[in-house]
């Protein structure tokens, strides 16, 4: 009698520490390449950005195009924040420049699609999406359709409060962790005044941005957009680091690839950075949004600033 009584007890711990073994939680050793970041806040972080994702050709004469290489060839060199612009295209919501006339990338929802991909085969890394909104689509009966039918809504982080101060975010590993590892922005329409999407986070009252279409190589660096009750300070920020040049005086304000090698040097972006530096408590910035990603060294300009070089 007592030798059962001892059996099923070592049973019962057994049990106990197998179902331990099975919920206990995951912790990620490597976090977007490094295993340092894992424990570094969101926040403390500077994330290499594709600016006009989505309008990429190799084409040299395509004059709209702000990059060279796909998205999945973006995240693959190691791009990070993923920005495009939205249009309504047909009763549909598009990716496009300016207008879907001048430059139609597809479909938010093919888009995304793309973006699951990369994040169901990348378990370890952590992605933002910045989206623009110019024309003030609905969030819960436009934008929430493309995210949930593309995956991508499972993966989307939901912060305790909004706004969130730069020094509040959770750190890479926890995301990770989480499995809500996709920080989305909206510039417009996700203050809850047209309905909202939890997921879906008002850009201006936690990121301010430098100007952007810039023209002067220098990059001279000021507050340009921001919302909110938080402090400058307290906001991330990101710099427009692209480089633009006024079409044969035209006042149209086109990328211009062939600088791009100098605008995407290590010198030129840690230039920009360090001017911005004190308007941002003098951190670094979150996010660096380039053009022509596959070109120059922005990888390599952001791991000097996340501390690797």
């Amino acid at each position: 009698m007592r030798f059962s009584q001892l059996a099923a007890g070592v049973f019962v711990v057994g049990a106990t520490l197998a179902r331990g073994a099975v919920v206990k939680e995951r912790r990620a050793t490597v976090c977007n390449g490094h295993a340092e970041l894992c424990d570094r806040s969101y926040g403390n972080v500077t994330f290499v950005g594709a600016h006009d994702s989505f309008a990429f050709s190799s084409d040299p004469l395509a004059l709209a195009r702000d990059q060279e290489v796909s998205v999945p060839d973006q995240l693959s060199l190691g791009v990070r924040l993923l920005q495009a612009q939205a249009h309504e295209n047909n009763g549909v919501i598009h990716f496009c420049h300016t207008s879907c006339a001048l430059f139609d990338g597809g479909t938010v929802e093919a888009y995304l699609e793309n973006v699951a991909t990369f994040l169901n085969n990348n378990p370890n890394e952590v992605l933002t999406l910045l989206f623009t909104n110019p024309e003030g689509l609905s969030l819960p009966d436009v934008w929430a359709p493309a995210f949930q039918q593309s995956g991508v809504a499972d993966f989307a982080y939901v912060p305790p409060h909004v706004p969130m101060k730069q020094s509040e975010w959770p750190t890479l590993g926890s995301l990770i962790d989480s499995g809500k590892r996709v920080v989305v922005f909206l510039d417009a329409g996700a203050d809850g005044t047209d309905g909202s999407v939890d997921y879906i986070l008002p850009e201006f009252e936690m990121i301010w941005e430098t100007p952007f279409s810039i023209t002067n190589a220098s990059f001279p660096c000021s507050v340009d957009r921001i919302a909110g009750p938080l402090s400058t300070e307290d906001h991330m920020y990101m710099i427009n680091h692209s480089l633009n040049i006024n079409l044969f005086d035209s006042g149209i304000i086109i990328s211009d690839p062939e600088d791009a090698p100098t605008t995407n040097g290590i010198t030129s972006i840690l230039a920009n950075a360090n001017g911005c530096a004190p308007l941002g408590g003098g951190r670094y910035p979150s996010f660096v949004l380039l053009d022509f990603v596959n070109i120059g060294q922005g990888i390599q300009a952001a791991d000097i600033m996340n501390g690797f070089a």
